[in-house]
């Protein structure tokens, strides 16, 4: 069994979609796949922070048993946790939101001993095994440096949209729940990413082609979309995310991905006219 955590509300659909589209087209293997989804509803903070929905996990789930018919999609609500530990806390208000800190309660729910993180920004050039089998009984978590950080902040300074749990040794060691009281003490500059990178006690660094927030080349296994720096026509930085087709095509000229992209396209056009026709 292949375990992956997704979190976001339900404005990750589009990311989770294209994500596991890659993931299950490039996947040789016929091991099943089984894909958690953290959610929560804080509205009260911003209207759009609403979960992902019913609708969006039962066709998402629909979708990924057409290539195996033990995968599955389970949705875990973890807004009583966020509210008991991050209500009002200094980070409620992160670098993207409060979504970016939901993957902290890992801890809290009963999750299997190896679980791939995976930001929604994100597409698999190859086989998910080349990362998902890496050893990582010693650590408490696998992970490749940050883009940029690696030169601003530290040399071994991880991005932390690509985590290869240990999630024995992270409760052993107490991973997240010091992540957490960092959370809700302190201001961080990355919040939670920040958190679990001053809370490790071991880790194992990857290789760039386990993400890579830059560039695509042969030996890739994963490209992170990330916000990235362009310098022409002028410095400036831009945010194009896979599912922003048109732009993967004229900006990156990428086209090795149309197969998961054009899938996406169809099967987002087919969930919209079921929710349409579902509310009538």
């Amino acid at each position: 069994m292949v375990n992956i955590l997704y979190c976001g509300n339900d404005g990750v659909f589009d990311g989770m979609l294209t994500c596991s589209l890659s993931i299950l087209k490039r996947t040789a293997s016929d091991e099943p796949f089984t894909f958690y989804i953290f959610t929560m509803d804080v509205s009260h903070i911003k209207e759009n922070y609403r979960p992902v929905t019913d609708a969006q996990v039962a066709f998402f789930e629909k979708v990924i048993k057409t290539y195996n018919p033990d995968n599955r999609a389970i949705k875990v609500d973890v807004t009583p946790f966020y509210e008991a530990e991050f209500a009002a806390c200094p980070n409620e208000n992160a670098y993207c939101s409060p979504y970016t800190l939901i993957r902290l309660f890992a801890d809290k729910v009963d999750m299997p001993d190896k679980l791939l993180y995976l930001d929604i920004d994100i597409l698999f050039n190859r086989d998910i095994h080349l990362l998902y089998d890496l050893d990582v009984s010693e650590v408490e978590y696998a992970a490749a440096r940050d883009h940029y950080g690696k030169y601003l902040v530290s040399p071994n300074y991880v991005n932390a949209g690509v985590i290869l749990f240990n999630m024995k040794r992270a409760r052993e060691t107490k991973l997240f729940e010091k992540a957490r009281n960092l959370i809700k003490t302190k201001k961080l500059p990355f919040a939670d990413q920040s958190a679990l990178i001053r809370s490790t006690t071991k880790k194992k660094m990857l290789p760039q082609r386990f993400n890579d927030q830059k560039f695509l080349h042969k030996h890739t296994v994963v490209r992170h979309f990330s916000k990235r720096l362009f310098w022409l026509p002028y410095p400036h930085t831009d945010n194009i995310k896979q599912w922003h087709v048109s732009r993967v095509h004229k900006v990156f000229r990428y086209y090795v991905f149309d197969d998961v992209l054009y899938d996406y396209i169809y099967l987002k056009r087919v969930f919209e006219n079921e929710e349409e026709t579902r509310h009538g």
